[in-house]
């Protein structure tokens, strides 16, 4: 059985006059999951500048290169995103010169997404992204990988309380 015990309260002035116990900002495992993915894009973007890529067109292609053609609905879902998130990403991609968008001709209903000869060419470039990154982690390479499996592990668990049953 698990127990769910909250992390920290503050009494604060309620506005009858009494004092109420709200979450504190600074103890919420939300906000600092919230600060750790800012910082971590803020990390990222003097990398990702110079490649004309913003973070999250960087792991669409991290997608793309390991498993293309693929369709919208797959790429949004190995990254977590939903389609009316996706497309306009997309579409800015395409037109950038990135990645092409076609229909399936198994199925009109389906978007196919692929990396150009251009965006292909961005993945030979992608070993300068990591280096500059490994320069500027403030974790010794054991600790990422250890948290790494715990955030892997929690999200898997999310994602399991999350689905619907």
């Amino acid at each position: 059985m698990t127990t769910r015990t909250e992390i920290g309260t503050s009494e604060i002035p309620a506005p009858d006059g009494g004092t109420s116990a709200v979450p504190r900002l600074d103890q919420q495992l939300c906000f600092a999951l919230y600060t750790a993915s800012g910082l971590m894009t803020k990390l990222y973007r003097p990398l990702l500048d110079p490649l004309g890529l913003t973070y999250p067109q960087y792991l669409a292609m991290l997608a793309l290169w390991q498993r293309a053609p693929s369709t919208v609905g797959d790429l949004g879902e190995a990254l977590g995103l939903d389609s009316a998130t996706l497309t306009p990403l997309l579409k800015r991609m395409e037109a950038n010169g990135l990645v092409t968008r076609r229909r399936d001709p198994a199925d009109e209903r389906r978007v196919l997404v692929e990396p150009t000869a251009e965006g292909q060419a961005l993945r030979a470039r992608m070993k300068d992204v990591s280096a500059g990154l490994a320069c500027g982690m403030p974790l010794e390479p054991e600790e990422l990988k250890s948290l790494h499996r715990t955030l892997t592990g929690f999200i898997g668990k999310l994602r399991d309380a999350t689905s619907p049953s």
